[in-house]
């Protein structure tokens, strides 16, 4: 049994693992997944001045206060931002981290600055169209995901505040880093973002790298694949 912990990805939240909340109990797992302020059931909270250190802070909190130790830390997408962050903060109590299809910064980066000036500035111009200079709009779900669970998801989404892609992570710990896994999913097609950091796990240190063929939502497009592998890294990638 793991305590798993999650770091979501931007517009989305605890709702969206749905499907994999009943796989990862049978497995006999313990599974934590804080909503972000600002976002899901936090939406009422969201004011301009949330920043990737509010997100940090949530899910260090969730780890500090149900006092969980050997956490499996998962980060999804822009959860691969709060994860680095999470680990800076409370590394001891953490296992290993798995980033899925995540950023994974280095100290002093921000979000923006990993996806490149041209998204930058595209997120930016719709921030101030359609988000009153602090929302970003909502990015569009992977084109292979069902027609049902488009259907159950956009709903659910909500803009994120833009600090949270601004905001250039400051990492101060000395302490040794636990196993970090990388999980790459293949179907992202052009313009994808995530191959930079595939392509680190596989060179760096205390990385181990894994493909899935998958687009960016493994959680909601193939669940049991996803789970499959999970198992399969928390066994130590036998």
């Amino acid at each position: 049994m793991a305590n798993i912990v999650l770091a979501h990805g931007a517009w989305s939240a605890a709702w969206a693992w749905k499907k994999m909340r009943p796989l990862l109990r049978d497995a006999g797992h313990q599974f934590f997944a804080p909503t972000y302020t600002g976002l899901g059931a936090r939406a009422h909270l969201a004011n301009p001045n949330i920043d990737l250190s509010t997100h940090i802070e949530d899910v260090v909190a969730e780890i500090e206060f149900e006092d969980l130790n050997d956490v499996v830390l998962l980060g999804h997408s822009y959860g691969g931002m709060v994860a680095t962050g999470v680990a800076d903060r409370v590394g001891s109590r953490l296992a290993r981290i798995v980033y899925i299809d995540a950023f994974a910064p280095r100290d002093g980066q921000s979000l923006f600055d990993l996806v490149g000036p041209k998204a930058e500035g595209n997120m930016r111009k719709g921030a101030e169209k359609d988000g009153e200079g602090w929302k970003l709009p909502i990015n569009p779900m992977p084109p292979d995901t069902a027609p049902e669970d488009v259907a159950w998801a956009s709903p659910r989404r909500r803009p994120q505040p833009i600090k949270t892609f601004e905001q250039r992570i400051k990492l101060e710990s000395r302490e040794p880093l636990p196993p970090r896994d990388y999980i790459y999913a293949t179907r992202n097609g052009p313009g994808d973002v995530f191959r930079q950091f595939a392509d680190r796990a596989r060179s760096e240190a205390g990385w181990t790298c894994y493909e899935l063929d998958s687009s960016h939502n493994p959680h909601i497009t193939c669940p049991k694949e996803f789970m499959a592998l999970l198992t399969r890294i928390m066994a130590g990638g036998k």
